[in-house]
């Protein structure tokens, strides 16, 4: 179960990171998502495997919600 879930983090952080590079607007939205992104990669470092999931979880939400509300927007 621990490694599925070091997997499933580490997954959807690329995923994230990958994204993140086409995306642009609001300042604080890019900063807050950053800092979950980093903050993530400072539990799995730790082992805190829960925490490092919920945080790319949390910058997932905040990418897809500023992309909704206009305050992201993808680069063409």
């Amino acid at each position: 179960m621990e490694e599925e879930l070091r997997e499933e983090t580490l997954k959807w952080l690329r995923r994230i990171e990958e994204r993140m590079s086409g995306i642009d607007g609001d300042k604080e939205f890019m900063e807050n998502i950053r800092a979950y992104i980093s903050d993530s990669h400072y539990f799995l470092e730790k082992g805190d495997l829960i925490r490092a999931f919920e945080c790319v979880i949390w910058a997932w939400a905040w990418l897809e919600i500023g992309l909704e509300v206009g305050k992201l927007h993808e680069n063409a």
